[in-house]
């Protein structure tokens, strides 16, 4: 295997949304605590996302400031690794380069994601003055795709280049389903809240296509929740 090993863990409604008003309701605490849980017990190199779930969780929505970069970094996409001596990172699907990174790791009171470096997942659209930016701030970045991204691509740079053998996607619906188009999920590990999300939230794969996994187990916990684990058929 020449890339790692895709877990997709998500906290999920019943009716199998992952990113809504359902997850902020108190029927959901208990469900959101063990996925925290089994993330931390998964023991992965790293976790993936998109750039909207990187807004949220990690930047603020800050934008990337260049207004004060001078220069500009080599054109010729070359890969940047910032920190050859990392060994957990937190991997960024930002297609264009906007995210506007303060550090070069993650600082998070979650083990499961404290200290993670930064590797940038850009297509070749990216400006030169982001990839300064990123150099300048120390984040890794690697290029996938020329107007979009290539999972494949990515994923066998994010082994060859970082090492990296078991990787957690926690992204939106949207990163979610690129992966699973590119047939790159090995296991599912979806956290049950019992509760119906609404119209507006949205659903764990989009535009998805279809794909056989069986049954790894089943655990109940209290309140309500079930973990539910499949793998690749």
């Amino acid at each position: 295997m020449n890339k790692p090993y895709v877990i997709c863990h998500m906290t999920t409604s019943i009716d199998g949304k992952v990113t809504g008003d359902f997850l902020y309701r108190p029927e959901c605490e208990k469900a959101i605590d063990i996925y925290y849980e089994i993330n931390r017990a998964y023991k992965a190199d790293g976790y993936a996302c998109g750039r909207v779930t990187m807004e949220g969780s990690f930047t603020g929505g800050a934008k990337a400031d260049l207004s004060k970069i001078s220069g500009s970094a080599d054109e010729n996409f070359d890969d940047f690794i910032a920190d050859p001596a990392a060994t957990f990172f937190a991997v960024a699907f930002d297609r264009k380069g906007t995210l506007g990174w303060k550090t070069s790791s993650i600082s998070d009171e979650d083990p499961g994601y404290d200290n993670a470096h930064i590797i940038e997942v850009l297509s070749k659209d990216t400006s030169p003055a982001y990839l300064e930016y990123l150099r300048k701030t120390k984040i890794s970045y690697i290029f996938a795709g020329n107007d979009d991204i290539d999972i494949d691509i990515a994923l066998k740079k994010l082994y060859s280049l970082f090492g990296m053998k078991k990787l957690l996607l926690e992204g939106g619906s949207i990163i979610n389903g690129a992966f699973q188009r590119a047939d790159a999920i090995d296991e599912l590990s979806l956290v049950v809240a019992p509760v119906i999300a609404d119209k507006d939230s949205k659903p764990l794969f989009c535009d998805g296509t279809i794909k056989d996994f069986k049954l790894k187990g089943v655990t109940n916990y209290p309140n309500s929740v079930i973990w539910l684990n499949y793998v690749k058929k």
